[in-house]
């Protein structure tokens, strides 16, 4: 039932809707409405109204009636409908009736549009008339001249493209010709012109073919310039490198070339020290079958003999010398040719700015690269061989060599060259080693050898005549190499790369006038003047009775001039009488073993020039040759152990210090037993030679040469005259010292080198204790009788026959002389020596005395008095040696018992004997038996210490 009543409502509003007329609706907007009310009409809607065009009202007004339908309710609901469809219309028409005016001008436009197009048909129509009539007024011939004219334009064009592009397929021969020219910049200007022509006719199927070809060519070309670049990489030409530089630039390709360039110049490193060294390898191995091509660089250099070493490392210098030149001259043709440009173009472009600016820093960077390169190449080829036996001339050459190719790498690009100066110093160290311990050995050789005759030089000698000193006569630098020029006077030094820019080589002067200056040190036999030899010789010989006018006045002999034949005999036999050098004046004493050493020294130190830094390694072992050398000297002649008794304090402590260091860190002590080498640490025993012996020939023990004076004067003149050099040397050395090591070098010259005449006194204490005859003089003096009553005016015989042993020891002394000069120093120590000696035992002869009286103690003093005055004009000696020592003894004599205490107290010199002797002799005279208990007890207490 209720769905019935939903279909008849539903019914009912159609037809509501339907009977709504148009009258109605027209009333209802007719009437007056507030605008406001009717707004709120409207709003009264439901939204769904407005929502599409699909909206079924009808559906949705019959799903809003209540399931109880009352017809008030419904009726209301209707008029309220109505009433918003009234407000609807109304607002509607307003609307229309608002917009009306724009709708009529709007109406207008469309209107006079439709006039317009009308219009445009009427024209169209009237031109396709025109052209129906111009088409029928033209007459077919009159078309076709104009066809005709067209195409003959068409063909000539056509012709001219033609003509060019067999000019085009033409260029190839002739791009040929440029490229075996070099004319690089003129082939590639051409071939992008042709590429440009090419271009412009791509629209023939021909042309396609020829572009392709003429980037083949273009490409071609580039290739051709990256080999013509390579080539300025060893030898560098001007017009060749601008004009590659110039194909380049036309490319537009500054910056790849300067890319390239760098790539070629580490290649051309390679390929050049590869190929030297190649060279010399397979020339030394023959026919081997090994093959060398395949090796590696560094492996290589392994297979260098030791006679082509030098050569090899000369060429490879020469070689790499080359290549850094021609980057030199390329950074210099860049330079010359940027201010160009700058020049020229005045106001410079930003684009080629940059340019210029990537090439130089391109070519700065370069710098250091490839030094790095030579650096590496050299030091495998410099730690490929061992140098160890190489001989030592040819070292320094190596070490020369280095030392240049150093200097180049320092003008080149300021470079330390470290890597150059580690390889040469693990070399040099381990080369000096070997050298070093081989001359050790060969110095023991000479020394063991050496019969210590003179080795006759002029008397002018100095050790720059000598090619092993040549560079302290050139005054150089020690940086500089020692087959280096000396500079020329020319204020402006040139550098090696300015010195050869436009031809040379600096390695080809290394082995060059290697012996320009022949050496001129050695006299014909030792003697300025054979006539002058033999008439001083002879003059001597005639004095052999040693005469009173010979024994006048003292002559000072510091000068040590030569005479000349107009000196006089009287100055000659004064002269005589201190320094027996004759006419040799001051030639300096010195052996082959001494010349040896000094050139062995000469030689460290020229190494130590090229490489400073083991300069330190280098003077130590300069160091150890002079040590070896004293040590040496006073083994042979210096060591003894009677005169450690002796009490005359022949060693100062300095010098035994000395000797101490030396045996305790030179000599190997263990090499001469029977178990050498079975303990002890073998490396320290390597840096240790064996003691030398003295030579069978050379005899020591014969009285007729003054127990070998002349041997003995050589050995220690030599070893004073070397000191004497090594003196000379010390500033040159002290500039070489690395500073934290010089108080080294300052310690070896004050307690080594200055040392060197201190070894005179042990060595000719010898001499003098055996050359005269000291026992019979004490058997002589046990015979005189002293406890005499009266005073004697006459000397003992004793004092007759001293005096007659020192006259005999001085013509003996004049004997040696002739064989060798003995100088001032020496002359000194030997009459020292044997005056010390005769007063000692003088003093000793008088404490064999038993008994003495007043009048026998002055006959002591008057033999002592006769004994000096007779002795003052033997020798110039002044003051005489220990004279106090037996003035005072004898003096004691007449000492008080107070006093005699305090003179055994005082006078330590004394033996216990001698002073016990003293006190026996008082005793009775001046001294009672008690005091001499009390003197007694106190030499006792003396002695009793030293026991």
């Amino acid at each position: 039932n209720l769905q019935m009543v939903r279909d008849s409502l539903k019914t009912s509003l159609v037809c509501l809707s339907i009977c709504i007329s148009q009258e109605e609706l027209r009333e209802l907007r007719d009437q007056a409405i507030d605008p406001q009310a009717e707004q709120e009409l409207i709003d009264s809607i439901e939204e769904v109204y407005f929502s599409s065009d699909s909206f079924d009202m009808v559906q949705f007004e019959l799903g809003k009636l209540p399931p109880d339908l009352n017809l008030q309710d419904l009726e209301e609901y209707r008029d309220k409908l109505k009433r918003q469809q009234a407000a609807v219309s109304k607002k509607v028409a307003d609307l229309i009736l608002e917009k009306q005016p724009s709708y009529v001008k709007e109406l207008e436009r469309v209107t006079s549009l439709q006039t317009n197009l009308q219009l445009a048909a009427v024209i169209c129509t009237n031109a396709r008339r025109q052209l129906s009539f111009a088409k029928e007024g033209f007459t077919e011939a009159s078309l076709g001249l104009l066809a005709n004219q067209r195409r003959r334009h068409l063909l000539t064009g056509l012709l001219k493209s033609l003509r060019t592009i067999k000019t085009l397929q033409r260029t190839d021969v002739r791009l040929s010709e440029m490229l075996e020219e070099e004319d690089y910049p003129g082939a590639i200007q051409l071939c992008l012109e042709c590429q440009k022509a090419a271009s412009t006719f791509k629209h023939y199927s021909c042309i396609s073919e020829l572009n392709s070809k003429l980037q083949d060519t273009l490409e071609q070309i580039e290739e051709q310039l990256d080999v013509a670049l390579s080539k300025t990489c060893k030898h560098f030409d001007v017009s060749h490198y601008t004009k590659v530089q110039l194909a380049y630039t036309l490319l537009g390709k500054t910056q790849t070339a300067m890319d390239q360039l760098h790539m070629h110049f580490t290649q051309a490193i390679h390929n050049t020290v590869f190929q030297v060294v190649l060279g010399y390898v397979e020339l030394c191995a023959g026919n081997a079958d090994t093959k060398f091509q395949k090796m590696q660089y560094k492996d290589l250099c392994t297979h260098i003999t030791p006679d082509s070493y030098i050569p090899c490392l000369t060429d490879l210098c020469k070689a790499l010398w080359e290549v850094m030149l021609s980057y030199y001259r390329t950074m210099q043709w860049h330079e010359e040719h940027d201010k160009e440009e700058v020049v020229d173009a005045g106001q410079v472009v930003d684009e080629s700015t940059v340019g210029r600016s990537y090439v130089k820093k391109k070519l700065e960077h370069g710098l250091s690269r490839i030094w790095q390169d030579v650096q590496l190449k050299v030091k495998a080829y410099l730690l490929g061989t061992d140098m160890s036996n190489f001989k030592y001339d040819d070292f320094i050459v190596v070490l020369d060599v280095v030392s240049r190719l150093m200097q180049v790498g320092e003008e080149f690009c300021s470079s330390k060259s470290e890597v150059l100066q580690e390889s040469i110093k693990r070399q040099s160290v381990n080369y000096f080693k070997t050298y070093h311990r081989t001359r050790l050995e060969e110095l023991r050789m000479f020394l063991e050898n050496e019969t210590w005759e003179l080795c006759p030089v002029k008397s002018n000698f100095s050790i720059t005549q000598l090619h092993e000193f040549g560079f302290m006569g050139q005054c150089r630098s020690p940086s500089v190499s020692p087959s280096r020029h000396p500079a020329t006077s020319d204020p402006v030094q040139l550098s090696l790369f300015e010195q050869y820019l436009h031809g040379g080589n600096p390695f080809e002067m290394q082995i060059d006038n290697k012996e320009e200056d022949t050496e001129d040190v050695l006299a014909s036999n030792g003697y300025e003047s054979d006539e002058l030899e033999k008439s001083v010789y002879q003059d001597y010989d005639s004095d052999s009775d040693v005469a009173e006018e010979l024994k006048q006045d003292y002559v000072d002999e510091q000068t040590g001039d030569a005479p000349t034949k107009s000196v006089s005999k009287e100055t000659l036999r004064s002269r005589k009488k201190s320094d027996y050098n004759l006419n040799k004046a001051n030639a300096p004493i010195l052996t082959n073993t001494t010349l040896n050493v000094i050139r062995l020294v000469g030689k460290y130190i020229q190494m130590m020039n090229i490489l400073k830094p083991i300069a330190f390694d280098v003077i130590h072992c300069v160091s150890q040759l002079f040590d070896y050398y004293l040590y040496a000297v006073y083994t042979f002649f210096g060591r003894n152990d009677m005169y450690e008794s002796s009490g005359l304090g022949l060693i100062s402590s300095r010098l035994r210090t000395t000797l101490n260091r030396i045996q305790e860190s030179l000599i190997d002590v263990e090499a001469g037993g029977e178990n050498a080498g079975s303990h002890g640490p073998t490396e320290e025993r390597k840096e240790k030679v064996p003691s030398p012996h003295l030579s069978q020939l050379v005899v020591l023990t014969s009285g007729g040469t003054l127990y070998g004076l002349a041997e003995r004067v050589v050995a220690t003149e030599s070893l004073v005259f070397l000191a004497e050099q090594f003196e000379l040397l010390q500033p040159h050395l002290d500039t070489m010292m690395p500073p934290a090591k010089k108080p080294f070098l300052q310690q070896f010259y004050s307690q080594t080198v200055s040392t060197a005449s201190e070894l005179r006194k042990p060595t000719y204490w010898i001499v003098a204790a055996k050359a005269i005859d000291y026992e019979q003089m004490l058997l002589l003096m046990a015979g005189v009788k002293w406890d005499i009553k009266e005073i004697m005016s006459q000397h003992n015989v004793y004092v007759d026959v001293l005096l007659k042993e020192f006259e005999q020891f001085n013509k003996r002394l004049g004997d040696v002389s002739r064989q060798v000069r003995i100088p001032l120093p020496v002359s000194n120590v030997l009459w020292e020596h044997c005056i010390r000696l005769a007063n000692r035992t003088l003093v000793e002869g008088y404490a064999n005395v038993k008994k003495c009286s007043n009048e026998g103690r002055a006959l002591m003093q008057l033999d002592f008095q006769q004994f000096l005055m007779k002795l003052e004009k033997l020798t110039d000696l002044r003051p005489i040696p220990d004279k106090e020592f037996v003035e005072t003894y004898i003096k004691a004599y007449y000492l008080t018992e107070n006093d005699m205490e305090q003179f055994i107290k005082n006078h330590r010199e004394y033996s216990m004997k001698q002073l016990a002797n003293l006190v026996n002799v008082c005793l009775g005279s001046h001294i009672n038996k008690k005091a001499r208990q009390k003197l007694l007890a106190a030499i006792d207490d003396i002695d009793r210490p030293k026991r």
